[in-house]
Formats: structure tokens, C-alpha cells, sequence
């Protein structure tokens, strides 16, 4: 990282330097750091760097504090193509590299039914595609005739891409033991949604999280995160726990590299408030 970092500092600055608040060093660190945290536009970057500040401030020095939203989109606008490819090329040899083992990259396989496809009496389409989140494109796709052959299709996609070394995420439906052996079989981590398709491994983890003692323990422990979002009408909370005390968890043996489980607790605040619990399992 420290490499990365000192190559950012001989980057030209075209803007006027009397006019110039912000370092273009500091400008990169929070676009950067705020895109791996999966901020998706200038304002959720803005929010992130305000949000963790303290820890930007050990990599970069924030003079005249965080820069709004507008100036992380005009100043990142200037930059020319080939500053960015640079950019993307340094980061990926830090990834390709020891330290990459911090930063992983997390590939998304999720099916989505493309409906406006649908032709005559005939079913629309279902395409199950590996996405990766850090380099923004598809890695690889394979089309299904009904969303339940994800299960076979999914082990079929992970056969030609190259998972090594990154973080595999999966919705409930590729939560299945073979799936996740074949991810650890290509040196990959998991992280895998459980619902009820699970039913006794749902059901033990939803049992163990709503000990309010192991609540209390989680987030003491800082394994614990939530935010807070206000969309439609509506104030959306969610609470995320995570542990990797898991011994006494009877199906432990059968998830290949399985080191931690945790659970999403979601409430919606409308006219009346309501709530839904979904559980984790992770490999690392």
C-alpha cells in the first residue's frame, strides 16, 4: 500500500494551485477506499470519507478536511484516462501480491430472470452471471431455463473463471455444501446466504443470535456494524453480527472451511415497524 501511495504523489496536478483545497493524493485515497467499501456515487464516497476520517487520516493528511462530493467528481473528471489505467494497474499488483491477501476481491454470483426477453408462450430467460464488484465487469455468464437450475449452473460458471485467491458471494439458492467445496477446492473464501433452504443450519443460527447475551457480546467485542437508511417513506435499520465461536455448531464439519457464521437483522420503520433476520456462513 505504502508503495501505491507514494506513486500518487508524482501524479500532475492540473488544477490552479491557488485555488487548490484539497490534495489530489487525498482526493484518490477516498475514491479509492470508498469504492472497495462499495459506495456506488460521489455523495456515498463524500459520506464515507466523513464517516471514517480517523481512519483515512493515517494514510493521508486531510488538511482542510473532507472535500464535498462535487469536487471528488470535478477533480477525478480531470484525470486522464491514462493516469486511471495506471491507477488500475498498480492496485491490481498490490492485489496480485501478498498484501492482496487483505485486500480480496469479492465476485458476486447472483441469477436474475430477464423478462423483457420472454417470447410468445415460452419462459424468460435466467441468467446466472459472476460479477466483480472492484473491477466493475461481468467475469462470466451462463444461462439457465428456470432459476432452480442455478444449483448445477452455478459449479459450471465457477469452472471457468478464475476464482483464486478472492472472496466468492452467493445468495441462498448456491447455498449448497458441493458449491462451497468446489470454492475452497480453487483456493477461494466464501460467504454464503442461509435461509430457510438450510433448515436445521438456519435454524441454529437464528437460535443462537437471538440470545440477546450473545448480542451483547458480539458488539463488544466489535464484531458488529449498522446503518441506517431513509428511502420511500420508509427508515430502513440493519445490524450485522458476526462471530467465529462456531464449535458447538453441529453442521460445521460438513461446510468445507467453514470459520464463522452471522446474521443481517432488518427493520423497517413505516406505519408500523416489522422485522427479518438472515444468517451468514463464511469461509476465510
Amino acid at each position: 500500500m505504502e508503495e501505491l501511495l507514494n506513486w500518487m504523489e508524482y501524479i500532475e496536478d492540473v488544477r490552479q494551485e491557488r485555488k487548490v483545497r484539497h490534495k489530489l493524493k487525498d482526493i484518490l485515497v477516498i475514491v479509492l477506499f470508498a469504492t472497495l467499501a462499495n459506495a456506488d456515487d460521489w455523495v456515498e464516497m463524500e459520506l464515507f470519507a466523513k464517516e471514517y476520517k480517523d481512519y483515512l487520516r493515517e494514510y493521508i493528511e486531510l488538511k482542510n478536511g473532507i472535500p464535498s462530493h462535487d469536487t471528488l467528481n470535478r477533480v477525478m473528471g480531470l484525470l486522464s484516462p491514462e493516469i486511471l489505467q495506471q491507477l488500475y494497474g498498480k492496485w491490481q499488483e498490490l492485489l496480485n501480491r501478498n498484501e492482496g491477501e487483505t485486500l480480496k476481491k469479492i465476485i458476486c454470483i447472483d441469477g436474475k430472470t430477464m423478462r423483457s426477453n420472454k417470447r410468445k408462450d415460452k419462459a424468460p430467460s435466467h441468467i446466472v452471471t459472476a460479477w466483480s464488484r472492484e473491477d466493475g465487469f461481468s467475469l462470466g455468464q451462463k444461462a439457465v431455463e428456470e432459476k432452480s437450475n442455478e444449483i448445477t449452473a452455478i459449479p459450471e460458471l465457477l469452472g471457468k473463471i478464475q476464482i483464486k485467491g478472492q472472496i466468492v458471494t452467493i445468495d441462498a439458492m448456491g447455498t449448497q455444501k458441493q458449491i462451497a467445496e468446489e470454492i475452497r477446492r480453487k483456493r477461494a473464501d466464501y460467504v454464503l446466504a442461509v435461509k430457510r433452504n438450510q433448515g436445521s443450519l438456519y435454524e441454529d443460527i437464528k437460535l443462537y443470535f437471538s440470545d440477546e447475551g450473545i448480542q451483547k457480546e458480539v458488539r463488544e467485542k466489535g464484531s458488529f456494524s449498522q446503518t441506517t437508511e431513509k428511502a420511500h417513506g420508509q427508515i430502513e435499520k440493519r445490524e450485522y453480527y458476526q462471530t467465529d465461536e462456531i464449535r458447538w455448531l453441529a453442521q460445521k464439519k460438513e461446510w468445507k472451511g467453514l470459520k464463522s457464521i452471522g446474521m443481517e437483522k432488518k427493520r423497517l420503520r413505516v406505519k408500523q415497524e416489522s422485522g427479518r433476520n438472515t444468517g451468514t456462513i463464511s469461509a476465510a
